[in-house]
């Protein structure tokens, strides 16, 4: 294996369809119209000397490395910023321009450490490598420059470092901070050789508006930015490209390795859905594979009050199996089931819905996809046809209007938020619809054109309303109604939509919005051009939510704005394998590609494969299989690679099911808070670790590859398949890739993916079958895959959840960026620098009357339950709206939440919630002793090497 090297043309690629033909060296070569000079010659293999280009940012021409001379013109422009022309001669290498080029390049070396045999970046610099390529030889200004060499390293962010020493004013950073992240966070301080690349306003890294993100890191020529991992395990030696655990954008690295060791996690510039950028926590939070906490030996104990023991993989599953076993002989085939993860591959997912149907022989498994996007799945299934997304991530370049719905996108999914904000840039408008004031709202260059600050649960409510103003005022697509969509349930619902009750003046004494605010944003979105929306689980995690998600379908198949690119509705998924887990037949009720377990024939198929007899009732999804603990008949559970004590609604109905069962088996990297019920503990493997596929957001099938070992011994598929086996059904896959032969086999959507086509074409997004043998990138062209669009009348239904005299303030939850979901991972990373704990963020107004000071701790009180954590107040919110994120076990803030749900999947209302916010001395009694029980919950009796 070696290091992958990427190809680095110096400049953007032309989007134009036209060919220009010139000369460079005697070569004659054809690229598209508006190609720099510099690209086209890399396209002949002719590496024209540079430093500050680079093909991730515009050109800059400053550094007057890469200067060329043209036949016909005067002096040497830059190759970067010169675009080529018709007939063009052009000549890289001269004996003006190796004078030239050795000149500038003395310069920077005068004013340069020469510490290259002690630099970080010592084999990987292009200071040192141009120096070659130019042919630098000697320095006549000698080496004594006084502006760099003395200034001060900055190593306050905990990732990398800013040496100033070292720097050459390249821009790069700055420029990428801009065009590629947008959080313009660095400037160019001073002029000349005063010139110092600034955080903000001259602080250090850490305490400036910096997101951490690595372009910068990424873009800088030298080691003045550089990872501190360098300095600690030297330049890496292989890599392998493998997709990102984390969030559902699916980002494409480079895991870059010395030996066994991961050194850094580089972003693919191949990979479709981030092309070469990242964020905090999938370039540099993945030091929790490595972390002290992660469990790597199997545990049991009979009791949860007991200690753990370590015993050895064939005495932990055997004793799993046998609980299994017994429990179903005592208490029948139905009393166990299984949770699957979103952070799992497709093939891990695959096989524990198989161990559950064909194993258990019942159908109660479920997963915690159904907990955020269920109803994405129900919703868009009854509308379009189809459980997924509708376009790509690139498709929004050609948008010119973004309605942004219940998602924060800069936190929660920041490399597609980032290429939401350089549209926006680019001139596209905003509607922002969130009860915060997210950082689309404004920003660095960006300003919402309209941002409609709802009450939490109004959000079907504002929905009716814009669907009100469009067709009352006449902005329907009628043509595109009328080819593509059912004309009747049409007119059903326009005549719905236009009652005076979804009025905008009326619904704004629901939702708090001004009407005209109301009608603008219609406006907008029906007329302003290509419309898309995104939204996020402040869409779904209501008790409407899937009523939420089938009005949104409407307003877009009323404005046609369905079908090709810059349009269409786009569910921002939150974890990295939700869209899969989904894909894959992780319901009670449904198999792979969302067919029902009642289908006799989706059935009949299934057993062909599996060589069993299957159930045709759908099983229990999570809350049931809670319900059923309690009421006694529920004794079994085998969890993989979720902790839904702490990611579930209703803490204490959670704890009382789990504590309800006999048997709990939780696979997982860390003790996490389900594992305090659990009797059986696996250690399960991380990303790192394991081969498979992801499917992110847009569909779209990404390879995961081992880039090490696992710790643990096993991946995670190995692990079910152990599991099976000993429970009497045997699993015969080979390896990942011949499970996804078979899902592949018994799932349309994926009848054409295999490991071989991934591996060529690097992602696929389905469908992918004979009809799309490449993928699907924008679904219902021409026509919706249900045939003709079907309008749902979307009555809003208030929440049974009000607020009232005890409990005035709606909380609604969320996360941030440095965090990910339940933080068993971010929290054991140096991200914990920039969000240590969850805070509640407060309006000034409502803290005001409750006597609370920023950074009071405070506690939160609703019908369910009650927590204590810090305030924050904010702005962001507005009156009457409290928020807080759910990272840390120790706030437990689902302690609060109801055990309200949607009315068609069940998904948990957790952005609606009465409470009432005091002051308070600190945690309260009941979260003391759940650190008490979590404390006593991690206690190892006996090593299994001390009992060796």
């Amino acid at each position: 294996m070696s290091l992958i090297q990427e190809i680095d043309y110096g400049t953007p690629a032309s989007k134009s369809t036209e060919t220009v033909e010139l000369t460079i060296d005697g070569a004659k070569v054809q690229v598209p119209a508006g190609t720099s000079i510099m690209r086209a010659a890399m396209e002949l293999g002719n590496q024209i000397p540079k430093l500050c280009a680079t093909d991730s940012i515009d050109a800059y021409g400053s550094c007057r490395l890469c200067l060329v001379e043209i036949e016909g013109r005067n002096g040497t422009p830059a190759s970067c910023t010169t675009p080529v022309a018709p007939g063009m001669v052009v000549h890289t290498q001269t004996p003006r321009l190796k004078a030239l080029r050795n000149g500038v390049m003395e310069l920077y070396i005068s004013d340069h450490p020469l510490d290259c045999l002690t630099c970080a970046a010592n084999g990987n610099c292009e200071l040192q490598t141009q120096a070659g390529v130019v042919g630098l030889r000697e320095v006549r200004y000698g080496y004594e420059g006084e502006n760099h060499l003395k200034d001060k390293k900055d190593t306050s962010n905990p990732y990398f470092t800013y040496d100033p020493s070292k720097c050459i004013v390249c821009n790069r950073c700055v420029r990428a901070c801009e065009e590629v992240q947008g959080t313009f966070a660095l400037t160019v301080d001073g002029r000349g050789f005063e010139s110092r690349i600034s955080p903000g306003q001259m602080e250090n890294f850490f305490d400036s508006e910096c997101v951490s993100c690595g372009a910068c890191v990424q873009a800088c020529p030298t080691a003045t930015l550089a990872e501190k991992s360098l300095y600690d395990i030297g330049q890496p030696e292989h890599s392998v490209v493998t997709t990102c655990a984390y969030c559902g954008v699916g980002c494409s690295f480079k895991a870059e390795m010395r030996g066994d060791e991961l050194v850094r996690m580089v972003p693919y510039k191949d990979g479709k859905a981030n092309h070469g950028h990242s964020c905090v926590k999938g370039r540099f939070a993945w030091g929790y594979a490595t972390h002290k906490d992660r469990v790597l030996k199997p545990m049991i104990r009979e009791k949860i009050s007991d200690p753990w023991r370590e015993v050895s993989w064939d005495e932990a599953i055997n004793y799993a199996a046998s609980e299994i076993k017994r429990i179903q002989a005592k208490f029948g085939r139905g009393s166990v089931g299984a949770i699957t993860s979103s952070r799992c591959t497709n093939e891990e997912t695959y096989l524990v819905q198989e161990l559950v149907r064909a194993g258990f022989g019942n159908n109660n498994v479920d997963t915690c996809a159904r907990v955020c996007h269920s109803p994405t799945g129900y919703g868009l299934g009854q509308t379009f046809g189809t459980s997924a997304g509708t376009q790509e991530f690139d498709s929004i370049e050609h948008t010119d209007v973004v309605l942004v719905i219940g998602a924060n996108p800069t936190d929660a999914h920041p490399v597609f938020g980032s290429h939401m904000k350089k549209r926006l840039r680019a001139g596209a408008k905003l509607i922002v619809i969130d009860p915060r004031k997210i950082d689309l709202v404004k920003s660095p260059h960006i300003k919402a054109d309209y941002h409609l600050a709802v009450r939490p649960g109004t959000n079907v409510a504002i929905l009716d309303a814009l669907a009100h103003v469009i067709v009352t005022e006449g902005l329907v697509n009628e043509a595109f109604v009328q080819e593509r969509c059912d004309p009747a349930e049409f007119s059903t619902w326009a005549a719905f939509v236009s009652e005076e009750r979804n009025s905008p003046e009326v619904v704004a004494k629901l939702c708090g919005v001004p009407a005209e605010t109301i009608r603008a944003a219609a406006r907008l979105y029906a007329t302003g051009g290509n419309a898309a929306i995104y939204y996020g689980l402040g869409v779904t995690e209501h008790s409407q939510g899937s009523t939420a998600v089938m009005a949104i379908a409407n307003l877009a198949m009323a404005t046609g704005n369905v079908g090709r690119e810059g349009v269409g509705v786009n569910p921002l998924r939150g974890q990295n394998n939700v869209q899969g887990s989904c894909d894959m037949g992780s319901f009670p009720h449904e198999y792979s590609g969302y067919r029902h377990v009642s289908n006799d024939a989706v059935r009949e198929l299934f057993e062909s494969v599996w060589g069993v007899k299957l159930d045709k009732d759908p099983g229990l999804r999570i809350p049931n299989m809670m319900d059923a603990a309690i009421d006694g008949t529920f004794k079994a559970l085998y969890v993989q690679g979720e902790d839904i004590l702490q990611s579930d609604p209703d803490t204490h109905h959670m704890s009382a099911g789990l504590g309800a069962m006999e048997c709990v088996i939780v696979q997982d990297l860390f003790l996490n808070e389900t594992a305090n019920y659990a009797h059986v503990f696996l250690p399960g493997s991380t990303f790192l670790e394991k081969d498979g596929t992801f499917t992110n957001a847009e569909r779209r099938i990404q390879r995961v590859r081992r880039v090490m070992a696992p710790r643990n011994g096993y991946e995670d598929w190995e692990i079910t398949m152990i599991l099976s086996k000993a429970l009497g059904y045997e699993m015969r896959y080979k390896d990942p890739g011949h499970i996804m032969d078979e899902i592949a086999k018994v799932t349309p959507t994926f009848a054409g993916v295999s490991y071989k086509l991934l591996d060529e074409v690097g992602s696929i997004q389905w469908p992918c079958n004979a009809d799309a043998p490449l993928g699907t990138p924008t679904m219902h062209i021409g026509h919706f895959v249900r045939g003709k669009g079907q309008f749902m009348l979307t009555e809003y239904i208030p929440t049974d959840e009000r607020i009232g005299p005890r409990f005035p303030l709606m909380l609604t939850t969320g996360r941030i960026l440095s965090q990910y979901n339940v933080g068993a991972q971010t929290r054991r990373t140096a991200n914990s620098a920039w969000h240590a704990e969850d805070v509640l963020e407060i309006h000034p107004h409502d803290a005001e009357d409750r006597g609370i000071r920023d950074g009071d701790w405070v506690k939160v009180k609703s019908r369910s339950g009650e927590t204590a954590l810090r305030a924050k107040i904010s702005e962001r919110m507005s009156p009457g709206v409290v928020y807080t994120t759910f990272h840390f076990p120790l706030t437990q803030a689902n302690v609060v939440t109801t055990d309200y749900s949607d009315w068609a999947t069940n998904c948990p209302e957790y952005k609606v919630t009465a409470v009432q916010v005091s002051t308070s001395n600190g945690p309260t009694e009941w979260q003391e002793e759940y650190r008490e029980m979590s404390e006593q919950n991690s206690k190892i009796a006996q090593p299994l090497d001390a009992a060796e």
